[in-house]
């Protein structure tokens, strides 16, 4: 049973006083943990960065060449200070990782963001046992509840060839780093040819780099002028959306896969011709069935609808409160909002139990 504090918020983030540590801190600290390489959970001039062995090239690429970075297999154990620290696959992106922490007989496992779901571009998710989880709950309601990414894939390939008969573009938003390349590996092989927005061209490039089988791709600006695009995918991030970079593909038909697209006011607020139902994170019933597998007697919920999950969570009797932290997961990464869709307000309240963390100003450098 939990009996204390092993990490606790300050300024600077999740701390663990007796290992000397934080875990994905927002503001420059020491010794950094870091579950993945999503911008709201790195911060850049940290002294020196902790990460899972194949997360090391991406991580690298986002923080820059000068940056001291150490690496464990999943599984391996380090102990700074005497506290015992392991990585194991949260199956995020590649090289997410839940950070397992154990110090006289307590254990406390940080889950990061993580998704059950198989992704041939990233290790498996693996269940920790622990005392005390700390969990994202970026989708925890109950109307998210995920299709198989295959049915998902089916409906990208389709909604591409309708869009290759009319003589229109397809481009396919998604975030840069780990969805651009899952979608990449899963559609029609057929598709040729991909084309991709620079940001997206550099991380394929890394993972290919590293063993992942991502089919052909080319860097849009390549391109000569007078290109006929009508018969391609585009693959760009959200950030594209409504810049010149878009002007060249003459008439085209967007596309946005995300978490959110479960919603149809989150397409239609950002002129969408379609939404794909495709996340990175765990779904309703699956941070539930992840939570439950831990064993855990305490669960502190960060990013997301805390709340509806703490009530949830309290109800089957466990000991539950909101983490705050300073970032929002998906929100921010594949969205560029920073609160839920406005149809989902009432369904966010704050919960009565929270352990506050100071909010930084500066935002998210995604």
């Amino acid at each position: 049973m939990a009996t204390g504090n092993l990490l606790e918020v300050t300024d600077r983030g999740l701390y663990c006083e007796a290992g000397g540590f934080h875990v994905d801190p927002w503001r420059p600290v020491d010794r950094a943990i870091v579950t993945h390489a999503h911008g709201d959970h790195i911060c850049r001039g940290c002294g020196a960065y902790l990460c899972s062995r194949e997360g090391r090239d991406v991580l690298r690429m986002r923080i820059g060449p000068d940056a001291v970075i150490e690496t464990l297999e999943y599984g391996e154990s380090v102990f700074p200070q005497g506290v015992r620290v392991s990585l194991h696959p949260a199956g995020h992106i590649r090289g997410s990782a839940q950070v397992r922490i154990e110090h006289l007989g307590e254990i406390w496992c940080v889950s990061g963001d993580y998704k059950l779901a198989a992704d041939p571009t990233c290790t498996q998710f693996e269940s920790v046992r622990c005392h005390t989880f700390i969990t994202e709950s970026t989708f925890g309601l109950p109307i998210y509840r995920w299709q198989p990414a295959e049915s998902v894939y089916q409906d990208v390939n389709r909604w591409w060839r309708a869009n290759k008969e009319a003589g229109r573009t397809s481009v396919l938003f998604a975030y840069a780093l780990g969805k651009a390349q899952r979608l990449i590996a899963g559609v029609d092989r057929g598709i040729v040819p991909i084309f991709c927005h620079g940001a997206v061209e550099s991380v394929n490039t890394a993972y290919r780099n590293a063993g992942v089988d991502l089919p052909p791709t080319a860097l849009v600006s390549t391109e000569p002028k007078r290109t006929d695009w009508s018969e391609s995918l585009i693959v760009a991030p959200p950030s594209a959306r409504g810049t010149t970079w878009m002007r060249r593909f003459g008439e085209l038909s967007t596309g946005f896969a995300s978490g959110w697209m479960t919603v149809r006011g989150a397409r239609r607020r950002r002129s969408i011709d379609r939404g794909f139902t495709l996340s990175d994170h765990a779904d309703w019933p699956d941070l539930q069935q992840a939570i439950a597998d831990t064993g855990a007697s305490r669960v502190l919920v960060t990013h997301g609808s805390t709340a509806v999950m703490v009530r949830w969570l309290q109800e089957q009797g466990l000991d539950a409160a909101v983490l705050r932290t300073r970032y929002e997961g998906e929100l921010a990464e594949d969205t560029g909002e920073t609160e839920p869709p406005e149809s989902m307000a009432s369904a966010t309240t704050s919960a009565a139990e929270s352990i506050p963390a100071p909010m930084d100003p500066e935002g998210d450098d995604e």
